[in-house]
């Protein structure tokens, strides 16, 4: 999780596909809304501009002469992007981000926003990703770039580039995700009614964010206390009972629901996010033993870590 604001700049050019600003916009907005660190700015080359409704986006700030530190610059898709990427407008963006960009300023494009990312050179021997349309109009551009065809996005440190539409959206869902951690992230995920969350290897699912495309309020309740309580204190262990209590069910009851709506028993759940953040301890701290990490993460023992890492590992295989 990030300590400090993290600013993001959303880039718009003539001819923005709505959906790619609005869509991610609105998801870091409510994320803002609810606690996360964020700093929203929407800006470009021109003031106003013409949108893919045929609708004028005005009041947007100039392309900033500097960046400020912990910024991550985010370029939106358009609908035309051959056609408006070779205006003066989208080349001024172009230039800006060549000159402007610091060495810890982030970078993330939805759609064919990759494209200008690639014309600035900011692609040259990263694993990439952009619209399944555009994927050989992006590796012309950036003949080094290692364009993945089939990801939703892709991560690749520095830079994060999104297959566009919808895909925005998730991009925005994990940007909230490192920035302000899985638990809130749910919850923006929860309010924009996207309860199937994709990620940077789908189809492989979060395991923070999976098992939510239902519309179950109690399954939700319970749900939602298993991942915050895991957010804020690792080591909490829920008892079927107490979370029937969150739920306002009969144990029984929320048992046949949980694995009704989810696919899942409340158990596994808990396991399954149990191990995810096992990993993610582990990932930053690789000398953790396994005592360390089942006494971290709310395991029983070490033995019962073992069990379920075992089932974990034959499942993913």
């Amino acid at each position: 999780m990030q300590d400090l604001n993290l600013s993001v700049y959303l880039v718009i050019t003539p001819g923005v596909l709505m959906l790619d600003y609005v869509g991610p916009a609105e998801a870091l907005r409510m994320a803002r809304d609810m606690g996360a660190p964020l700093t929203l700015h929407t800006c470009g080359p021109l003031p106003d501009v013409p949108t893919s409704l045929g609708t004028q986006l005005g009041g947007l700030a100039p392309l900033p002469a500097q960046m400020p530190p912990n910024s991550l610059v985010l370029i939106t898709g358009n609908s035309h992007e051959r056609e408006d990427y070779a205006t003066p407008a989208a080349q001024q963006v172009v230039r800006w981000l060549q000159t402007v960009m610091r060495p810890d300023t982030r970078l993330a494009s939805i759609c064919s926003g990759a494209l200008l990312l690639a014309m600035a050179g900011q692609l040259d021997g990263l694993r990439c990703t952009t619209h399944h349309t555009l994927i050989d109009d992006l590796q012309a551009l950036a003949p080094t770039a290692q364009v993945q065809a089939d990801r939703i996005f892709v991560d690749d440190g520095r830079v994060l580039t999104s297959a566009g539409i919808t895909t925005g959206i998730d991009l925005a869902l994990y940007i909230v995700e490192q920035a302000a951690g899985a638990a809130l992230a749910a919850q923006v995920a929860r309010r924009l009614v996207m309860y199937t969350r994709r990620g940077p290897n789908d189809p492989q699912l979060s395991p923070w964010l999976a098992h939510r495309n239902h519309m179950h309020p109690a399954v939700h309740l319970a749900q939602d206390a298993i991942t915050t309580s895991l957010a804020q204190d690792p080591t909490r262990r829920w008892s079927l009972t107490e979370l029937a209590d969150i739920a306002c069910v009969s144990p029984r009851h929320l048992s046949r629901l949980f694995m009704q709506h989810t696919g899942v028993s409340v158990l596994d759940y808990q396991q399954q996010l149990r191990m995810a953040r096992a990993r993610e301890l582990l990932a930053q701290h690789p000398r953790m033993t396994q005592e360390q990490l089942a006494e971290a993460c709310g395991f029983a023992s070490a033995r019962d870590f073992r069990r379920v890492r075992m089932r974990d590992l034959i499942l993913q295989c």
